[in-house]
């Protein structure tokens, strides 16, 4: 799985170099960040139901014509999948939060995302439209510290322009 840390040593590996100073800056960077991120990754495993639901009913609500025959979320079992999908993206951007980089959403949410809706005819403008209502109704300090708040909007902010 990729990190900074995993990142840092494979390119100076692939370099046939040690780790550069500014690769440790790096390195330093992201350790100085942990503590947030872990809280964000705390608080979003506490409370990741609410977070699932309220991402998908924003989906739908801004686009309800997902609901008609013919669509994306034309049964029930669709429509279940679709907050299946949105749960599995956050439990993605959970763990990038754990290891402090895009790895696991890369390799497991972001590699033929587009192909795949695009042939299943689901719009990512939906999922779009959930992650960006997840990142905008975070309110710090009422759901974690600010820092914290950062480095999950971060996170979201990636999903939102990966597959925009």
């Amino acid at each position: 799985m990729k990190s900074v840390i995993t990142t840092i040593i494979s390119a100076a590996d692939a370099a046939g170099r040690f780790p550069s100073s500014s690769d440790l800056e790096s390195f330093q960077g992201n350790i100085q960040r942990s503590a947030a991120r872990l809280e964000a990754a705390e608080k979003l495993s506490g409370n990741y139901e609410a977070v699932v639901k309220e991402a998908g009913d924003a989906c739908f609500a801004k686009y309800p014509y997902l609901k008609n025959a013919g669509e994306a979320g034309d049964t029930q079992e669709k429509v279940a999948k679709c907050y299946r999908d949105v749960d599995h993206y956050m439990r993605l951007i959970n763990y990038c939060l754990i290891v402090g980089g895009t790895g696991p959403v890369d390799e497991w949410g972001i590699a033929g995302a587009k192909e795949v809706y695009r042939a299943l005819n689901l719009p990512t403008a939906a999922y779009v439209v959930a992650f960006t209502h997840t990142r905008d109704r975070i309110c710090t300090p009422r759901d974690m510290s600010a820092q914290a708040g950062v480095e999950y909007v971060s996170a979201l902010d990636y999903v939102i322009n990966s597959l925009s």
